[in-house]
């Protein structure tokens, strides 16, 4: 183990001195490939939650002030009380490095080694360690044909090997596709043109399980919601969200 992990780091280190990348955000030389698309220091000037941040313990909306650690999973914003999920957590800011690899992940499926270990530090996290099957957001057969993949499923099964639980591609499926309208939207506009959206094809898969729903931004929460409620209804006992990244003031 010690002589393959050896080996990874000169191979890496060796791909950027002979093909060297720049980093998407400041132009400077991205010193090893498991970065992704961010150099070292923009990795560092990014907001990436610890554990011990204060969030709502539900939705994982960013809180201000202190509190003692024992009453931090009683935080609440209350505007998520009428989400279905259990939990939805971020690894970090939707800015700097987290955003520029949310952004490139969009046009091609790839994730980096230093993002997955990040999401897999996230999801050893309680409440979401509980978790015991990952399922992506799935997204209309109409656009995964469009854009070639799902970057959600690309985040799910590099995550699903990384902390070795089951990856399940097939039991959610999206029926309604309303991506393309929801842009100006307000938030009950984005609950509404989502709220039927999903609908579990395989629901013996899914009895019992909880779930961990995946996705690259939690924004309003809807799509997630929604997703979760329609996991629920066929079973599930509870469902968590993981996200690359979320706004740091929703």
């Amino acid at each position: 183990m010690f002589l393959t992990r050896t080996l990874n780091s000169f191979y890496n280190a060796l791909l950027s001195v002979v093909y060297p990348q720049a980093c998407s955000l400041c132009g400077g030389s991205v010193e090893d490939r498991r970065l992704g698309v961010a150099c070292a220091g923009c990795w560092r000037e990014t907001q990436t939650f610890a554990g011990t941040d204060i969030i709502c313990w539900k939705c994982g909306a960013l809180s201000w002030g202190t509190i003692e650690p024992e009453k931090r999973d009683r935080v609440r914003c209350r505007q998520c009380d009428g989400d279905a999920f259990t939990a939805a957590r971020a690894c970090g800011a939707y800015e700097g490095a987290l955003r520029a690899s949310v952004l490139a992940l969009k046009r091609e499926p790839f994730i980096s080694q230093h993002l997955v270990n990040l999401l897999a530090e996230t999801q050893g996290r309680a409440p979401l360690d509980r978790a015991t099957r990952v399922i992506p957001v799935a997204l209309h057969p109409d656009r995964e044909k469009e854009r070639g993949f799902n970057q959600a499923a690309v985040i799910g099964s590099a995550l699903a090997r990384a902390v070795q639980l089951p990856f399940d591609e097939v039991s959610l499926m999206r029926t309604v596709h309303s991506g393309r309208h929801r842009a100006g939207m307000d938030a009950r506009g984005r609950r509404e043109s989502v709220a039927a959206a999903f609908t579990v094809c395989y629901p013996r898969l899914i009895e019992g399980d909880r779930v961990l729903v995946i996705d690259d931004v939690f924004t309003t929460g809807a799509t997630v919601s929604a997703c979760a409620a329609a996991l629920l209804a066929a079973g599930a006992e509870e469902v968590f969200v993981l996200t690359i990244a979320r706004p740091v003031n929703c």
